[in-house]
């Protein structure tokens, strides 16, 4: 592995080669900026020295700052670990200085790596280099300078796009904008850096400072525009995110009084963003997605997972017929096998369906979706198993039908097979029951629609190999999935945390609340929809199947709603046909049914859980709480019983399978933000009203006593019911 830390090289032309190392992408640590800012000292002093180029290790320039200061500020609330860089560094160190620096950018120069290029008098690069600032991802703004000199260099409209949408641009987009000087193959760019910098010292090159440009800005008036525009747009694409507004404001500070006073109110907002709950929220987001791929006495004991070239999906329905998409979307063999012909042909026209939907979106090129699709076989029997790696079973929620499937599958695979279920719901000993291969047994439970959604729960019982758990993990990252490894229970990590969300939903509005409200509350909060339109996507013949098994494993905590089986008998089937709590037609956004409160009155008079039959009274936040505090109870069950390795796996498994607003963090993560003594004090005082659905776990009620964090580590200790 390459040495960490700065290297300075002056050849007999005169040009100080600046090399920066960290591994893997060249972060930019603080030892890494304290060693850069001595060489580049070291360069402007040497007489021998008449300009530099900086470059990176191992072909990427920078991934930029160390996100890990950013985690130590917020355990910490120390803003002295941040260091003052932006004028000291950038602007005196490698912008003003009297020689001329050149970037040569390869691989990826993000963040805080793209800044440093920015102030650097020139930018030569490799192609198909990505170049972006993504730092509003992470709940801040851009803070080495990138608000003010992007702008100046890319025009506003492109600047304002890249920084708001986080997305990166590839090299030669940039060169067309002017970004980038010139692109080069990765054998050359060290050789024109340099030549390109000896010419601007030689006055054969313009010696452009970026931060003093105005030609590619626009007069004030058209500025105020379009940043008008974009603060427009923020409010209903990023609603509940700060950093978005307040990086409008920096830009628009450097256009009206120029681009020294924009860094200096770059630099002040930055330090306040970076304090902010939703820049917490998502840096431990971040890392809780990183730390998914270690999983103790599987990741650290040596295993090389094995070539998985070969998978069949059984059942060709929405939720198999997304995952073979899934497969082959990524160079994987799939055998498809359905029970007919009819289901055979359904299931193949979903997923070229699913392929086209791509196509005709721009994500996918004709020539790539149709190799995908000639990797995908249909059949109706099990004559092509017998040299499968894989097998997936996305049938009906039947345990007898499973069971036989599993028998029949370990007779006709060979002894190598994985033996992988996408059960959401049911125990994976009941569905291995009959068979005597336990040990290859797994879950792999993907999240609808399976192409689209990034989650994949991996299931392990007692008795799955290690083996099988790092096979799986490997297939879900090459199908671009987030593994995330959980224990066996009823509905496992996500879905048995999660339960309580639609029961609290369905509890309030036979309380009296506005159905449609319930929904506003949530969607307000930061979920893309709320839970009565969820219901209404899903399917109410899932929910209900759904919600009958949670209620047959946890009958004292859970809530029985008539509505939805009334919303059957009156014709209503969601999405499905058009018709549910939302009115659904073709090239309309879906709008509330009003048609439906005679069912839901009639829902509330079979019920009958209304305080002496009046409507409740409760703020918004209430209803927020009332929804949302019953799935951090049960989320603390899931932690007390171990079915999780860590707390961030719940945090970033709500995130990627239930779409809880990232930037809040996730469940255990924004409980600790609300407080676990408020939320036990609300729930028991609930579940005095109300009943034993809102009954605070023993888990909650330890953690609110002692001041312990709720997604602080369990203790291990002889009671622990670990199911890892």
């Amino acid at each position: 592995m390459a040495k960490v830390g700065i290297t300075l090289q002056v050849g007999s032309d005169g040009v100080a080669v600046i090399t920066m190392s960290n591994p893997p992408v060249n972060a930019l640590a603080i030892p890494i900026l304290d060693e850069f800012q001595e060489k580049m000292g070291e360069a402007m002093r040497r007489s021998d020295v008449k300009a530099v180029v900086l470059i990176g290790q191992g072909g990427r320039f920078s991934g930029g700052f160390d996100i890990n200061v950013f985690a130590k500020i917020h355990q910490t609330g120390n803003l002295n670990l941040l260091p003052n860089l932006s004028i000291d560094l950038v602007v005196n160190t490698i912008e003003d200085v009297k020689k001329p620096i050149v970037a040569a950018i390869e691989g990826l120069a993000l963040g805080g790596g793209l800044e440093v290029a920015l102030a650097c008098h020139a930018r030569i690069a490799t192609p198909r280099t990505q170049l972006g600032l993504p730092e509003l991802s992470l709940g801040v703004l851009p803070g080495f300078g990138g608000t003010q000199r992007l702008p100046r260099l890319l025009g506003l409209p492109k600047a304002i796009s890249i920084m708001l949408s986080s997305k990166p641009i590839m090299s030669e987009e940039g060169h067309k904008l002017g970004l980038i000087d010139a692109i080069v193959s990765s054998g050359e760019l060290l050789k024109v850096s340099r030549l390109w910098a000896l010419e601007i010292a030689d006055g054969r090159k313009p010696w452009l400072r970026s931060l003093h440009r105005t030609d590619k800005l626009p007069p004030l008036s058209e500025a105020r525009k379009i940043l008008s525009i974009a603060r427009e747009q923020a409010k209903k694409t990023a609603k509940n995110l700060p950093q978005h507004q307040a990086c409008l404001d920096v830009i628009e500070e450097g256009i009206i009084h120029g681009g020294y006073i924009g860094i200096l109110k770059e630099e002040k907002v930055f330090r306040d963003l970076v304090l902010s709950d939703t820049s917490k929220g998502l840096v431990h987001a971040f890392f809780a997605q990183r730390a998914t791929s270690k999983v103790p006495n599987v990741t650290d004991i040596g295993l090389k997972p094995r070539i998985v070239k070969k998978v069949a999906v059984l059942g060709g329905g929405l939720m198999g017929s997304g995952i073979a998409t899934a497969l082959i979307l990524s160079n994987v063999n799939v055998v498809l096998k359905e029970i007919n012909n009819e289901y055979l042909l359904k299931g193949i026209r979903i997923i070229e369906a699913n392929v086209q939907g791509l196509v005709s979106r721009g994500k996918l090129t004709a020539d790539k979706a149709e190799k995908a699709l000639s990797m995908l076989k249909g059949v109706l029997d099990y004559s092509d198993f017998k040299d499968m790696d894989m097998v997936i079973e996305a049938v009906i929620e039947n345990v007898s039908l499973k069971q036989e499937i599993f028998s029949e599958l370990e007779k006709v695979c060979p002894p190598h097979c994985i033996l992988a279920t996408n059960t959401s719901s049911i125990d994976l000993n009941i569905v291995g029951a009959k068979t005597r291969s336990q040990d290859r047994i797994v879950g792999a439970h993907f999240f609808s629609p399976a192409h689209v959604m990034p989650l994949l729960e991996i299931v392990r019982t007692d008795r799955t190999s290690p083996q099988v758990i790092i096979d799986l993990m490997t297939v879900g990252k090459i199908i671009k999935k987030v593994p995330i490894v959980v224990g066996n229970c009823v509905g496992f990590a996500v879905n048995r945390a999660f339960f309580p969300y639609s029961q609290g939903a369905h509890m309030l509005i036979h309380l009296g609340v506005d159905v449609f409200r319930v929904d506003r509350v949530i969607t307000s909060f930061g979920f893309p929809i709320g839970p009565l339109q969820l219901a209404d996507v899903a399917g109410y013949g899932v929910s209900i199947a759904v919600g009958k098994i949670f209620t047959d494993a946890f009958p004292d905590i859970t809530f029985w709603s008539p509505l939805l089986e009334l919303l059957i008998r009156s014709g209503r089937y969601g999405k499905n046909n058009g018709k549910g709590f939302y009115i659904y037609e073709k090239g309309s956004r879906p709008r509330p049914d009003p048609s439906i409160l005679p069912i839901v009155e009639e829902s509330r008079r079979l019920a009958n859980i209304m305080p002496h039959g009046k409507p409740l009274s409760v703020s918004d936040q209430e209803i927020l709480e009332m929804i949302l505090f019953p799935v951090v109870n049960e989320s603390c069950r899931v932690l007390d019983e171990g079915v999780v390795t860590r707390a961030s796996d719940l945090d970033i498994a709500s995130v990627l399978g239930m779409s809880f607003p990232s930037y809040r963090g996730g469940i255990i993560f924004w409980a600790d933000l609300v407080g676990a003594d408020h939320i036990y004090k609300s729930l028991k005082k609930w579940s005095e009203l109300y009943g034993s659905f809102y009954k605070p776990s023993r888990f909650l009620e330890e953690r609110a006593s002692s001041g312990v964090p709720l997604g602080a580590p369990v203790s291990s200790s002889a009671d622990s019911r670990s199911r890892l």
